[in-house]
């Protein structure tokens, strides 16, 4: 397999709107996204090559804390006189700091601001207000498989599929060559980073709970969940449970697929799948890290992979669409469908050769549009 070029040398698809918001569009920007999923690494790429005299904050430093939760012009002017950039990082940790950022804009209309945030719930929460209509926001995920063939063509984006699939594209994981020490990251991740926003910011009473319910997750993976199903096993009521889905989802661990229905009496409406947005996670979680060919779960996680890859598709290129799951009460089942505009789009996630036909139910209330997504065509999809 060829060595993939360390994460600098990897464009992420977003960095040059980043460059060109910053440069034309004043506003803050503000970049979301897990930890460990190259925020800070994509930003100081856009500070290097917009070549400005750059302030960087991180929020982590005391020193800053006090100036950047003031609310005082005069010490927020002080500290970036003489800088065209302020580069905050984990700005979620700056206490009023959507309104320190208003003051900024507002007051300094020349200098360019750009914040990182681990989890949105945490820091749009307390920006949304302070900033209408001042802000753009971006979202950065696990490296995605278009990007990797940024420096890859087809032939080793598929040599590479079943890392791709087991250990999942955190940038750190993509460029780790030793399995086990892959998995002892991934273990740091799914142990300590991923619940560290919440855990910290929220007052959750059973922390190790979400640990649990992140784990019936993995082992439900491409099948509709019951919350009450859930909320039984874990032994919490269904506000918690819906409550802790809620707060996995703002941390970009895992992500809702809808049921679609626009006839109730015969389609399913009220259901959901979850996935998750990087396989990695998923299978560290169950303890799964074997190869392809000893595995029994090969069609889940597959059918996993495909739609994470293709959120981060449409949502690097700006595509607008609306993605589900159809399934009548007959048993009838589409694993994905597109919504964009007024039309329909199903399609069928199958690890292997398939020659499924369309749904009768599906074509006569939906259209035509169908097509099994297999490894001989899932890069016309993802790319």
């Amino acid at each position: 397999m060829p060595l993939i070029p360390p994460i600098m040398e990897i464009n992420r698809l977003i960095k040059t709107q980043l460059i060109a918001d910053l440069s034309n569009l004043g506003k803050v920007v503000m970049l979301y996204g897990p930890r460990q999923a190259g925020k800070t690494t994509l930003s100081k790429q856009v500070i290097q090559e917009m070549d400005l005299k750059t302030l960087m904050v991180n929020a982590d430093q005391s020193k800053y804390l006090e100036v950047l939760s003031s609310r005082d012009l005069g010490k927020l002017r002080s500290l970036v006189a003489g800088y065209e950039l302020l580069f905050i990082d984990e700005g979620q940790r700056i206490p009023e700091i959507g309104i320190n950022l208003k003051i900024l804009h507002d007051e300094l209309p020349e200098l360019k601001i750009l914040v990182t945030g681990s989890s949105s719930f945490l820091l749009s929460g307390r920006v949304s207000e302070s900033l209408a209509g001042r802000k753009k926001i971006y979202t950065l995920l696990p490296v995605s498989m278009q990007e990797l063939g940024g420096i890859n063509n087809a032939f080793e984006l598929n040599d590479q599929l079943e890392d791709r699939l087991i250990f999942g594209s955190y940038p750190e994981v993509i460029n780790i060559v030793n399995s086990s020490a892959r998995e002892e990251y991934l273990h740091d991740i799914s142990s300590s980073f991923i619940f560290k926003d919440i855990l910290e910011l929220e007052m959750i009473k059973y922390p190790l709970k979400i640990r649990d319910l992140l784990r019936l997750l993995a082992y439900q993976t491409g099948s509709q969940v019951s919350i009450h199903e859930l909320g039984n096993k874990l032994g919490l009521n269904r506000d918690t449970v819906e409550r802790y889905l809620f707060l996995l989802e703002q941390s970009f661990v895992i992500f809702k697929l809808p049921a679609f229905s626009h006839n109730p009496r015969k389609e399913i409406s009220k259901s959901q799948k979850y996935y998750f947005y990087d396989t990695g996670i998923r299978n560290i979680l169950i303890g799964n890290m074997k190869p392809l060919s000893e595995r029994n779960d090969t069609g889940a996680l597959w059918e996993n992979f495909i739609i994470a890859e293709r959120r981060k598709y449409l949502l690097y290129n700006q595509k607008n669409a609306n993605g589900y799951f159809w399934r009548t009460y007959a048993g009838t089942e589409i694993d994905y469908v597109e919504e964009r505009m007024t039309d329909f789009f199903a399609y069928e996630i199958k690890s292997g050769r398939s020659k499924k036909r369309i749904p009768v139910s599906w074509s006569e209330g939906y259209g035509s549009n169908y097509q099994i997504i297999n490894r001989e065509n899932y890069l016309d999809f993802i790319l």
